[in-house]
């Protein structure tokens, strides 16, 4: 495989969608001696296989607002690849939702949901539609239309989507009610459901979770732990909400946490009814984490910054990509920071993961530190197919063995002749492998 070659082939092909070709170049940089090992890979083209999806569905979503006007956004579902199980991923309600997105998205899914261990594919959705300022009628009219759309690709042995940014307990509601209406069935074909009819424990905050077991076994290789290490947060969402739960529970200090408008720094520890009122705030629609500061006199708003900026022992980069760059890197290291674990999909530059790894941070990549989410949305479909409901101390469990996993499998494709681990190395490597073998298996489909 001569890597230069094939992205150029593909810019040619897939031209403006620089996510897309970001996390392209990602993986094929890091798996090329593995791949170019096995002459059987080559053969059987599965990188030129790999890199394309399934199928793409792209539909438009008509709907009404309360006073009668018609609207109407653009819809997707991408399928990018199913060779170890149905395809798996979120649907995101964003204005920033386009093509080149979601591939990049989908694409990830594929190394992350392998890296799990449980039978899941890969896939991305969502829509341009932004729910922030909607009354609940109209994100429920709108998630209708965009199911009469979807419904008859998905399944719970097809395609099972789950929620992302913009699709909380609320959509996924919304998509499955008119979902089962025209399927008439009632299945769990969507992950992310209210705990009344079928969702799971821990989901709303697993990705935040995983995150800091990941970040957690990041450091206990070192011989390290989360004890007393002061922590910063991006993002405003479920992942940082987790995060800085399970970060505080096993005696870190969350001091930072940042929304659109800037970020909090609290040196006290945002912790207890402090995080309570995060979620108040973000239940608001405002996005912004300025009113922090009017409420808690520990905290102090840095307007339109981001909290790389301070002195701490830890990073969780939450909110969304290409977030973290050089710059906020370099004041990382410069800072002493100790350890960076991405809880968002891609969330640090390719030129801040080179400052990280040049300066032996500790680097958790997405595809295995964001796991905790597709990882019990698959424990949500277990429980959905055997028809039982795990309590929140098992659905835990079973997600700290899986980060636990993950890790070790990093370890074990990552880890040089000098004992030296590149995370995202073994992470791509570790996630291809397990594909590519089942594509192999399976023939040129």
């Amino acid at each position: 495989m001569n890597v230069d070659k094939l992205m150029n082939e593909l810019e040619k092909k897939h031209q403006g969608e620089v996510e897309y070709l970001q996390a392209v170049r990602e993986v094929l940089d890091s798996i090329a001696d593995v791949y170019n090992e096995n002459p059987q890979f080559e053969s059987a083209a599965i990188i030129e296989r790999l890199v394309e999806p399934d199928r793409i569905l792209t539909f438009k979503v008509p709907w009404i607002t309360d006073n009668g006007q018609v609207n109407v956004n653009l819809g997707y579902r991408v399928q990018f690849n199913n060779a170890i199980g149905p395809y798996k991923g979120g649907l995101r309600f964003h204005p920033s939702v386009n093509l080149s997105s979601l591939k990049f998205l989908g694409f990830e899914q594929i190394f992350k949901n392998s890296l799990t261990t449980l039978p899941l594919g890969g896939a991305k959705g969502g829509s341009d539609f932004n729910p922030k300022g909607k009354s609940d009628s109209e994100i429920m009219r709108f998630c209708q239309s965009f199911m009469t759309e979807l419904w008859n690709l998905i399944g719970p042995e097809t395609d099972v989507p789950a929620g992302d940014i913009g699709v909380g307990a609320r959509e996924i509601g919304y998509l499955y009610g008119m979902y089962k209406k025209l399927a008439k069935e009632n299945t769990g074909v969507l992950t992310g459901k209210g705990l009344n009819w079928g969702g799971s424990l821990v989901r709303p905050e697993a990705t935040g979770f995983g995150n800091v077991y990941f970040a957690k076994e990041l450091l206990a290789n070192k011989g390290e732990s989360l004890e007393g290490k002061t922590v910063a947060i991006s993002g405003f969402g479920n992942v940082a909400w987790g995060a800085a739960l399970k970060a505080t529970e096993l005696g870190a200090k969350v001091i930072a946490i940042s929304g659109p408008d800037g970020y909090i720094y609290d040196p006290e520890g945002i912790k207890g009814e402090k995080i309570d009122f995060m979620l108040e705030l973000r239940a608001t629609n405002e996005d912004i984490v300025q009113p922090f500061s009017y409420e808690f006199d520990s905290g102090q708003f840095y307007e339109g910054r981001k909290p790389w900026e301070l002195k701490v022992d830890i990073a969780l980069p939450c909110a969304i990509q290409n977030e973290l760059n050089k710059e906020d890197a370099e004041k990382l290291v410069e800072n002493g920071c100790m350890c960076v674990s991405e809880g968002a999909n891609m969330p640090c530059t390719p030129e801040a993961i080179d400052v990280f790894q040049n300066n032996n941070i500790l680097f958790g990549p997405a595809k295995a530190a964001n796991a905790g989410g597709v990882a019990t949305s698959g424990l949500e479909m277990t429980q959905n197919s055997m028809k039982l409901h795990w309590s929140r101390n098992e659905v835990d469990q079973r997600l700290h063995k899986i980060m636990s996993d993950i890790h070790n499998a990093c370890v074990e494709y990552g880890k040089d002749e000098n004992g030296n681990i590149d995370y995202m190395k073994g992470a791509n490597i570790a996630g291809f492998l397990k594909v590519a073998n089942a594509m192999l298996d399976q023939g040129v489909i």
